[in-house]
């Protein structure tokens, strides 16, 4: 990874973590992943900044995680328990957004999925360009969606709609997701940044101590037993990808045809 895949700027209380690998559409990568969840943490040594925005260079958000670099379950150079581990690589790094002091705003466009779909729903507040079209794609790789990200998608738009975002695999296009409470301001592209950026200044002149502790105390009011239900979501995903429905999707996404599914 270079250092520009992920970019920390800073403009006075406002610091925004960069997401930039336009030529990618933003796939992220393992070591991207490391550095947003580094860049996270750091947050709470910073006195700083008062308010953080997650955006990306390009067209897209993300389009999710990076096929390429995607690890295999069955791969005889890793053992299972380090398997188990690089597998909860995503829940610290959902954990570490969520856990940032500050306020967060995710700044949305063009397609948000899978990874992409998963960081901007960590984040306290998105605002989506009326180009945004997110959701969670697992499904059609045959694997489940894992970051323990499916509590989170459930508290913002309830179970009904959790169930078609994660089930069904598909895009919503910026009017739905604002309907449904995954976003919560709709603007247009040229708006974005400005817009973004009126958020982050809104709280950033809010009394600090007292802001943090009301975003940590509706948190955990939240999210009590996210990690309860959602503890397993690693294993699940190991199970998946030893499927061979997920050979099937991975091998038909490469080929650029319809994978067909068998149950096995």
């Amino acid at each position: 990874m270079t250092a520009a895949t992920v970019e920390l700027e800073r403009n006075g209380a406002i610091a925004s973590v960069i997401i930039n690998r336009p030529e990618r559409r933003n796939a992220i990568t393992g070591d991207m992943m490391v550095r947003l969840e580094e860049l996270s943490r750091a947050f709470a040594q910073d006195e700083e900044t008062r308010a953080v925005i997650f955006r990306s260079e390009g067209s897209d958000f993300s389009v999710g995680a990076d096929l390429s670099q995607s690890p295999s379950s069955r791969s005889s150079e890793t053992s299972l328990l380090m398997r188990r581990r690089v597998a909860e690589t995503g829940s610290l790094l959902m954990r570490a957004i969520q856990e940032i002091h500050q306020p967060t705003i995710c700044a949305m466009k063009g397609v948000a999925t899978g990874a992409g779909a998963c960081i901007s729903a960590a984040c306290d507040f998105r605002i989506g360009a009326d180009t945004t079209r997110a959701g969670y794609g697992e499904v059609k790789l045959g694997i489940n969606l894992m970051w323990n990200a499916v509590p989170v998608c459930v508290h913002l738009v309830g179970p009904a709609r959790a169930k078609r975002m994660i089930m069904t695999g598909k895009l919503f296009d910026a009017i739905t997701l604002e309907r449904w409470g995954f976003l919560d301001e709709v603007v247009s592209l040229a708006e974005l940044d400005n817009r973004t950026e009126e958020w982050a200044q809104e709280y950033a002149t809010l009394p600090p101590i007292s802001v943090q502790m009301i975003k940590r105390s509706i948190n955990h009011v939240s999210g009590a037993l996210n990690r309860a239900v959602m503890h397993m979501d690693g294993d699940q995903w190991l199970l998946a990808t030893m499927s061979d429905d997920y050979r099937e999707a991975v091998s038909a996404f490469f080929e650029k045809r319809t994978p067909v599914f068998r149950g096995r």
